[in-house]
C-alpha cells in the first residue's frame, strides 16, 4: 500500500451536548452537561467585547458542575472530583451562566452545517444521540417520539449526501435525574436504562446507521465520574464500581447488537494520552508502563478482549476496593468484544517514578509531565504527531483489530476578520503532520486505520472549559464566550485545506 485504502473514511466529529444547544426543546430532559458552567482563560475573557464584567467572572473561573447542599449553592471543580460536596446535589442555579444550553445551536441549523460538511466531501460524520432526547428522564417506559424523529431528520440528511453517520451513544449526555435517584453508573440498576434506551435506538435507526460506538472516552472516568457516569462524589469505590458497571452496559449492548443487527459495527472508544518515561532509568520506564496501563489500555483490554485484566485487579485490591462482580459478569464481558477500536488523540504525555516537583503543563481533562521536546498550543496542551503513529502501533499491535481516530484537533484562538476569513495556518500544520503520522502508520507499519474525524470540525462548546473561544473547527461559528453573537457559519482556511486532502484521499498534504 502506497497511501490511505480507497475507502477510507474522511470526516468530522461533534457531541451533541456540545453543539446542539436547544436543551429543553420538544422534550429533552436535564443531561449532567445541562449543569456545567462556562471556565476559561482570563486573557481571552477580558478582551471580550461588550460582555459584562459580572458574566466575565463566570467565564474566567474554572469550568463547574453547580450544586446545592442544604442552604448553599456552590460549583464543584468539573475535573477535580475531590471538590465536589458530600451532600451536595447537582442542580440547575438561576445566576450561572451554561454554555452548552445554547451551543452553536446546531438543533436548528444541521441542514445548513450538514451541508458544509458536505461540501468539504465529508465521507462520514461521527456525531452522538442526546440520551435526553430520546428517555428525558431515563426511565420511561416510551420514548419521546419528537428526539427520535430529530436523529431521523439528521441521518436522512447525511445520507443524501452520501456521508455515514457514525454514531456515540454515550456522549456526556447521561438524564441528570438517574445521578439524583442512584448516582448514576455507581447503581447497577442504571445498565438497565442505558440497555432500554440503545435498544430503542438500534431499532429505529437499523437501516440508516451502521458504525456505533457505546461510550465516549470511557476511560475518562479517572478525571471526572460525573461527567462520564454521572457519579457525584469523590468516592474512589463508587468510581471503580460505576466504570465496571459501563463495561458491561458496552458488553450487553455490543453482544445484543451481533444477536440481533449483524450489519452493525460495535466500537469502544477511550481517550488516549501515552505516557514516555521521562528518562531510560528503569524505574522510570515501568512507571510510563504502568502509567500506561491503568489509563489508556485497561478499559479496552476489557472492551476488546473481553476480561478483567490481572494488572487492574491487583491494584484494586491493593486499594482495598472491591468491584461489584456477580455470578455471570465474566460470561458477559466475554460475548461482548467490540468489533474495533475508536479513539481521541490530542498528545502525549510523561511518566516518572518521581514526578512531585517536577514542571507541569495542561492536558485533555487532567495535567502532564512537561516534555522539553514538544511545542505547546495556547491551552498549554503539547503538540506530538509522531506520537500519533506511536499510539496506532501500540493498539493495532496490542488488539489486531481495525482502528478509528476518533478525535483529534487544536483548540485556538482564531480571529473572524471583517471580511469574514479566518486565517489558521497553525491548524493546518498540525492537521498535515497528523495526518502524515496516520499515512506513516498505515504505509510503513501496517497497521489497519479505516478512518479519521478531526474534533470539532465545526466550533463548538469545550468540554474541558466550557468555552467557544478555544476553537477546533474547520468552521467558524461567530458566538462568544458569553453566548453572544450571530450563529453565523464562516469556512476558516483550514476548510479548503482539509477538503484537497479528502478530495486526493490523503495524497496532497
Amino acid at each position: 500500500m502506497t497511501g490511505f485504502p480507497e475507502d477510507f473514511l474522511w470526516g468530522g466529529a461533534t457531541a451533541a451536548n456540545q453543539c446542539e444547544g436547544a436543551w429543553n426543546e420538544d422534550g429533552k430532559g436535564i443531561s449532567i452537561a445541562d449543569v456545567l458552567t462556562c471556565g476559561g482563560l482570563a486573557k481571552h475573557t477580558a478582551a471580550l467585547p461588550g460582555v459584562p464584567e459580572e458574566m466575565k467572572k463566570h467565564i474566567a473561573k474554572m469550568r463547574g458542575v453547580t450544586y446545592r447542599s442544604g442552604d448553599q449553592e456552590g460549583a464543584a471543580i468539573a475535573f477535580k472530583m475531590n471538590t465536589y460536596p458530600e451532600e451536595g446535589i447537582p442542580a440547575l442555579l438561576e445566576e450561572e451562566y451554561y454554555p452548552n444550553h445554547q451551543a452553536i445551536d446546531h438543533y436548528h441549523r444541521y441542514k445548513e452545517d450538514l451541508a458544509l460538511f458536505a461540501k468539504m466531501g465529508f465521507k462520514c460524520y461521527r456525531m452522538s444521540i442526546a440520551w435526553t432526547r430520546i428517555y428525558p428522564q431515563g426511565e420511561e417506559t416510551e420514548p419521546n417520539e419528537a428526539g427520535l424523529r430529530f436523529y431521523d431528520n439528521v441521518f436522512d440528511e447525511c445520507l443524501k449526501y452520501g456521508i455515514e453517520p457514525i454514531v456515540t451513544l454515550s456522549h456526556y449526555e447521561m438524564p441528570l435525574a438517574l445521578t439524583l435517584k442512584y448516582n448514576g453508573f455507581a447503581d447497577r440498576r442504571v445498565i438497565d436504562c442505558y440497555i432500554r434506551y440503545v435498544k430503542t435506538v438500534f431499532e429505529r435507526y437499523q437501516h440508516k446507521v451502521k458504525y456505533w460506538l457505546t461510550f465516549n472516552e470511557l476511560n475518562s472516568v479517572v478525571h471526572s465520574g460525573f461527567i462520564n457516569a454521572g457519579v457525584f462524589s469523590k468516592d474512589r469505590r463508587l468510581i471503580e464500581a460505576a466504570s465496571y458497571h459501563q463495561l458491561l452496559a458496552s458488553a450487553q449492548v455490543v453482544r445484543f447488537a451481533h444477536d440481533h443487527y449483524p450489519q452493525f459495527q460495535m466500537g469502544c472508544m477511550i481517550g488516549v494520552s501515552p505516557a514516555y518515561p521521562y528518562s531510560c532509568k528503569p524505574e522510570d520506564n515501568l512507571a510510563a508502563l504502568k502509567q500506561n496501563q491503568q489509563r489508556d489500555t485497561y478499559y479496552p483490554d476489557v472492551q476488546m478482549r473481553g476480561f478483567l485484566p490481572e494488572y487492574k485487579l491487583i491494584q484494586l485490591q491493593q486499594e482495598g476496593i472491591r468491584l461489584p462482580i456477580q455470578p455471570g459478569d465474566a460470561e458477559i464481558l466475554s460475548g461482548g468484544c467490540c468489533d474495533f477500536m475508536a479513539f481521541s488523540y490530542y498528545q502525549t504525555s510523561v511518566a516518572a517514578a518521581q514526578d512531585e516537583a517536577m514542571q507541569r503543563t495542561a492536558g485533555n481533562m487532567g495535567s502532564f509531565i512537561f516534555n522539553p521536546n514538544l511545542k505547546k498550543s495556547e491551552w498549554g496542551w503539547q503538540i506530538d504527531p509522531i506520537g500519533l503513529r506511536y499510539t496506532l502501533n501500540l493498539f493495532y499491535d496490542r488488539y489486531h483489530k481495525p482502528l478509528f481516530i476518533a478525535e483529534n484537533g487544536l483548540g485556538a484562538a482564531d480571529v473572524l476578520n471583517a471580511d469574514h476569513t479566518v486565517h489558521d495556518p497553525y491548524r493546518i500544520d498540525y492537521l498535515r503532520q497528523h495526518i502524515q503520522a496516520i499515512k506513516d502508520a498505515i504505509v510503513l507499519d501496517g497497521v489497519q486505520v479505516f478512518g479519521y474525524t478531526p474534533w470539532g470540525c465545526i466550533d463548538l462548546i469545550s468540554c474541558s472549559t466550557g468555552q467557544i473561544s478555544k476553537r477546533y473547527g474547520f468552521i467558524y461559528v461567530d458566538v462568544d464566550d458569553a453566548g453572544q453573537g450571530t450563529l453565523n457559519r464562516y469556512e476558516k482556511d483550514s476548510f479548503a485545506y482539509y477538503k484537497r486532502v479528502i478530495e486526493t484521499n490523503g495524497e496532497i498534504l
